[in-house]
C-alpha cells in the first residue's frame, strides 16, 4: 500500500513512479495469491475477500497493461483508472477485514468501512481524470510515462 502511494504522489515518468508501480503489483500479486487460498480456507467468512481481492487484481491487470502497450491513446486514463480502483478495493478489503480493531474505524458503522474508500477514492480518480495532462490527452507530443523494462 506505501509503494502504491508513493507512485500515485510521484512525477509520472521513469523512476520513482515505474518503480514503484511495479513493486507495488508484484506485492499485489503475492497479497492475492495468499488472500485466495486463505479465503478458500475459510470460506464463509472470507468469500467477500476473496471478490474484492480478485477485483483489485484485474483492475491492476488492466492499469498495467494499458500502461505498458500504450493503447491508443486512452492508456493514462485507463491506467490511472485501473492503478486507483486497484487501490481502493485493497483498501476496502483492508478496512471491512480489520476495520473492526482499528482506532476510530471501530466506531464506525460496518456499512462505512465498506464504503468510505469509494466514496474518497472515486472522486479523487475523477480530479485526477480531469486535471492531469496525460489523462486529458494534452501531455507532450511523446508520453511521459514510458514502460522500462517490465515497469509501469
Amino acid at each position: 500500500m506505501i509503494a502504491g502511494a508513493v507512485a500515485m504522489l510521484s512525477r509520472k515518468r521513469r523512476g520513482r513512479h515505474a518503480d514503484l508501480g511495479t513493486i507495488c503489483f508484484w506485492c499485489l500479486s503475492g497479497v492475492f495469491a495468499t488472500m485466495s487460498v486463505l479465503s478458500f480456507m475459510r470460506w464463509a467468512a472470507n468469500n467477500h475477500l476473496l471478490l474484492l481481492g480478485a477485483l483489485a487484481m484485474i483492475c491492476a491487470c488492466l492499469g498495467r497493461t494499458a500502461a505498458r502497450r500504450r493503447w491508443r491513446q486512452q492508456w493514462p486514463r485507463i491506467h490511472l483508472t485501473g492503478m486507483g480502483a486497484c487501490y481502493i478495493a485493497m483498501l476496502t478489503a483492508f478496512y471491512v477485514d480489520n476495520g473492526k480493531n482499528l482506532p476510530l474505524w471501530r466506531d464506525l458503522p460496518e456499512i462505512a468501512l465498506g464504503i468510505l474508500p469509494s466514496a474518497i477514492g472515486v472522486p479523487a480518480i475523477l480530479v485526477a481524470l480531469l486535471r492531469h495532462p496525460l489523462a486529458r490527452g494534452l501531455g507532450r507530443s511523446g508520453p511521459s510515462i514510458a514502460p522500462s523494462g517490465g515497469s509501469d
